[in-house]
């Protein structure tokens, strides 16, 4: 921190600007730590505090609606990306999007103090059609009370500084520890989420060239090709292997009851692994049912230059959006 206020009583506001910014698109710089710093110069004289305060929620406001622009122009692709580390993407953005629906508005206000919400905020306002306007009305305010807490707790600890380096010397050793328990908790969690779907391991695979031939042997009549991506996976324009149905994983208790126990079923998603499908396989397995995973999914199948069809209107689920 020493170098940084250093730097910025030299530079000005250009280096808080930048800083901030970076911050605010995804880059892990010290935002908080810099406004600490520009307080700090403030109260020296170096700098002039409001300019400091203006130009630094400039800064944040110019990324934030760069991500509202990025992730109403890409949709739902950034989250799916994000979402990756989930064992159920297609659920994870579900998840995600209905959350933000709920606690869009407040999240916007508090998220600048939350890493990780600080950047997914703005794209996800952005995806879920948030009119601009109000989405910039509330990250202004949320902007501003990031800027102005931490730049008065420089302005008023400008006399403490030197121990407040300290401090953050002293604080590197912890976050290293939090760190590494982080990441123990993660391979933890992810070594649970393992052992939690083991079964779906066991379900019967058939690859795409298998069930493309047994199709044009025996005929779609024969054969179930049951659709279990979650929510979030059907937009306009949307496809499907000919003559799929759909299942939706979180009702499959309800639906289940109107599944053919005759033929064999052949059910696909989109996520890593097959997860869905593979989970959705096994508890229809469990009920009796003759289930197996398409390998590699809905994209293994485009891949291969088999057949699709459009998602019937009917079967299109649309997220929520904010109304205009």
């Amino acid at each position: 921190m020493t170098d940084l206020l250093a730097l910025i009583v030299h530079h000005g506001y250009v280096v808080i600007c930048l800083i901030v910014f970076f911050e605010a698109i995804g880059v892990p710089v010290p935002g908080a730590v810099a406004l600490v710093a520009g307080g700090a110069a403030s109260a020296s004289g170096a700098l002039y505090g409001p300019a400091v305060a203006v130009f630094a929620v400039a800064a944040m406001l110019s990324a934030d609606s760069l991500l509202y622009v990025l992730g109403s122009q890409t949709g739902w692709t950034l989250l799916n990306f994000l979402c990756r580390v989930s064992v159920d993407p297609e659920a994870c953005v579900l998840r995600a999007a209905e959350s933000f629906y709920k606690r869009g508005r407040a999240t916007l206000l508090f998220a600048k103090f939350i890493p990780g919400v600080n950047t997914m905020a703005a794209p996800l306002a952005g995806s879920m059609k948030m009119p601009y306007v109000r989405f910039l009305g509330l990250d202004l305010l949320g902007a501003s009370a990031y800027a102005l807490a931490y730049g008065t707790v420089g302005f008023i600890f400008r006399d403490f500084v030197a121990e407040i380096v300290s401090g953050f010397r002293a604080a590197g050793h912890a976050v290293e520890i939090v760190i590494m328990i982080a990441v123990i908790a993660f391979i933890g969690h992810r070594v649970s989420l393992y052992w939690k779907h083991r079964a779906d391991r066991v379900v019967p695979r058939v690859q795409v060239a298998a069930l493309a031939a047994k199709l044009q042997a025996e005929g779609p009549g024969k054969i179930l090709l049951a659709d279990v991506r979650s929510h979030g996976y059907y937009a306009a324009g949307a496809v499907r292997i000919p003559g799929s149905i759909r299942i939706e994983p979180n009702n499959l208790s309800a639906e289940i009851k109107i599944f053919p126990r005759d033929k064999d079923m052949y059910l696909y998603c989109t996520c890593r692994s097959e997860a869905t499908s593979a989970s959705v396989a096994h508890l229809l397995r469990e009920q009796g049912f003759n289930a197996f995973v398409i390998v590699g999914g809905l994209a293994a199948w485009r891949r291969a230059g088999n057949p699709l069809e459009a998602v019937p209107e009917s079967d299109l689920v649309h997220l929520p959006t904010f109304s205009r």
